[in-house]
């Protein structure tokens, strides 16, 4: 996992990616989507929406559904959480959070400060992610800021697909194309599936965890940014691996991973509150 290279010792483990574990890559990958997109006047990608964490990266996100009384939510990876890596098959619901993050405009500066209300869910299995619920609404924030929240897409990303990687914790972006999907991305004692893996161009860095990637044509977060294989290691510790339907094993030194995220999606209901047994909700119950 990428870290930041700052604070919280939980964080120093997760590396570039978006505070990511090791990458590692596998010698087979799961089939991607083949369906041809429109061509759509790609936007220009900038740190609206993006915000910095302690230690991470992270963004302002809402549904199809959200609306602008409810109170706005936070992406970011699970190891970014403060309250450490949660372990294999472990779940955070519901947790009491007052953590501070710093709202970004469209240059990278910072323009304000949100507050979390509590940790609404989070995981490293499976995925690695975080979700908080802020104090400030989606209204609050847009009236105040001007800033409107990044969209989640509900649809499964497209290999070859351009993206950008925004970092707030960095105030930079890394841009490159969907390379491939990844059956299950091994790291240390944590197991990822479906994972993104980028082209070589995105050589993201700790303190990029939880960095939203977005899809160049569309502006939606299409995954989070979490890991990347530091130094050509087998399924360690910032050296994650990628294992096919097989069991074959593939380390790609050098090479970035994601956490798709259009599986949060079906998760949150009315009043962005996330409920686990929602209709084609997936994500690992506590």
């Amino acid at each position: 996992m990428k870290k930041p290279l700052v604070g919280a010792l939980f964080a120093v483990l997760l590396l570039g990616a978006g505070v990511a574990p090791a990458t590692a890559a596998t010698g087979h990958e799961a089939a991607a989507p083949t369906a041809v997109k429109e061509k759509v006047r790609p936007k220009a990608v900038n740190f609206a929406g993006t915000v910095a964490l302690s230690n991470c990266s992270g963004s302002v996100v809402r549904t199809p559904d959200s609306q602008p009384g409810d109170p706005a939510l936070v992406l970011s990876n699970g190891h970014c959480m403060e309250t450490g890596f949660p372990g294999p098959g472990e779940v955070v619901f519901d947790q009491p959070s007052t953590r501070s993050f710093t709202l970004l405009n469209a240059s990278g500066t910072g323009v304000g400060t949100l507050r979390a209300s509590k940790i609404a869910y989070g995981t490293m299995t499976d995925t690695d992610i975080s979700v908080y619920q802020l104090t400030s609404t989606y209204a609050q924030i847009e009236s105040k800021y001007g800033i409107k929240a990044l969209e989640l897409n509900t649809a499964h990303p497209v290999q070859g697909t351009a993206i950008t990687v925004v970092s707030g914790y960095w105030k930079r972006t890394y841009s490159c194309n969907v390379d491939g999907f990844v059956y299950r991305l091994k790291e240390g004692e944590w197991t990822w599936k479906d994972s993104v893996r980028y082209t070589s161009a995105c050589q993201t860095i700790g303190g990029t965890s939880g960095s939203p990637v977005i899809d160049n044509a569309t502006g939606k977060v299409v995954a989070v940014n979490n890991t990347g294989n530091e130094d050509g290691q087998e399924c360690t510790d910032n050296n994650p691996c990628e294992v096919d339907e097989n069991g074959n094993v593939t380390v790609r030194e050098g090479i970035n991973y994601a956490q798709q995220t259009y599986g949060i999606v079906p998760c949150i209901g009315t009043g962005n509150k996330f409920d686990l047994n929602r209709a084609g909700c997936a994500l690992p119950k506590p």
